[in-house]
């Protein structure tokens, strides 16, 4: 495999129009209906898209959707297909980052197109901005998110926005009113967008997939984990030097992350919230927690590798270059 130039030029994918054609496909988990793959084709479909189904978006091999050599393949057949306009993912799970060295870099440079997907998929992100510095897409996905007639119209308003219109999208909590936005520290900054699932972005510290975090606005969620493992992994970002490199910090809401069995005079009474502030408010940059993004239901996109402001004063993330041309 051909190892990318340190210096290399920021990449932007064309903007998805109605009437293109988008690749589906699982690189990580399969979905737990078999029935989603249906549901996803039909909306898209509904939304004006006309779908293309990877050959093994369907498989299953225990708890990935089919063997590494054949979800590494969907996924460079949809960014060599010149049919293809964007490439969204059925589902996060695990198992994307078992793909990262099977995919073929210099061949996707050399075809950049939208890739749309979070949690797991966070593996790719950071891959992409790593080898050949891809603007590419943390976004809903379409095994019950954007596939649900029930998604707030906020979180499709805002994928449709920031991958079909070739300007900035703006603040991410215009129109969002519910009130899990909270301050740690004041203050501006701007940089571009890294981050993702706050475990995956653990697990890539040291390996050739981890990008540069100088300067940048990181930002972050999580799902089903305990304070204390909040906590763990925000110290081992600390230990690594990550946290200190930044230019600030924009936490999502991090669904289910408190100790239901936790007691006020127990040993692990911290809550989630009693966590982000502790680690964080050391930090001598913005810090802005429960932003619309991550596992819930108003759920932003946010596009890795364009430049973002982070209010400190106002408690928003504003996205303010286009993600696509």
């Amino acid at each position: 495999m051909k190892k990318m130039s340190a210096r290399r030029p920021l990449l932007k994918p064309e903007r998805l129009e109605f009437g293109d054609t988008v690749g589906l496909i699982a690189p990580a988990s399969p979905p737990p209906d078999p029935q989603a793959v249906d549901r996803a084709v039909a909306a898209l479909e509904q939304f004006g898209f006309r779908p293309k189904l990877g050959k093994n978006v369907r498989a299953r091999h225990g708890f990935l959707a089919g063997g590494d050599r054949e979800r590494a393949a969907d996924l460079m057949a949809m960014f060599t297909d010149k049919k293809v306009q964007a490439i969204v993912c059925l589902r996060g799970g695990y198992g994307a980052a078992r793909l990262l060295d099977r995919l073929d870099y210099e061949i996707i440079r050399r075809h950049p197109k939208i890739l749309s997907g979070y949690s797991d998929l966070t593996s790719l992100h950071f891959a992409l901005a790593k080898k050949i510095n891809l603007i590419s897409i943390h976004a809903p996905m379409w095994n019950s998110e954007l596939s649900n007639p029930k998604t707030p119209e906020f979180t499709r308003r805002s994928f449709f926005r920031t991958v079909m219109e070739a300007a900035p999208a703006g603040s991410i909590c215009a129109d969002y009113t519910a009130k899990t936005v909270s301050v740690i520290r004041g203050g501006i900054a701007e940089g571009r967008l890294i981050g993702g699932n706050l475990s995956l972005i653990c697990a890539s510290l040291g390996t050739p997939f981890q990008p540069s975090f100088k300067g940048k606005i990181l930002f972050f969620e999580d799902v089903g984990e305990k304070p204390y493992r909040l906590d763990r992994m925000l110290t081992q970002l600390l230990n690594a030097g990550i946290l200190q490199q930044v230019a600030g910090v924009a936490v999502g809401v991090n669904k289910d992350c408190d100790d239901p069995a936790a007691k006020p005079d127990g040993e692990y009474r911290q809550s989630a919230a009693d966590v982000m502030k502790e680690r964080l408010a050391s930090l001598r940059v913005p810090v802005v927690t429960g932003l619309p993004f991550g596992h819930v239901d108003f759920n932003a996109t946010l596009p890795c590798g364009a430049r973002a402001l982070l209010d400190g004063k106002n408690g928003d993330l504003i996205l303010t270059e286009a993600a696509v041309t």
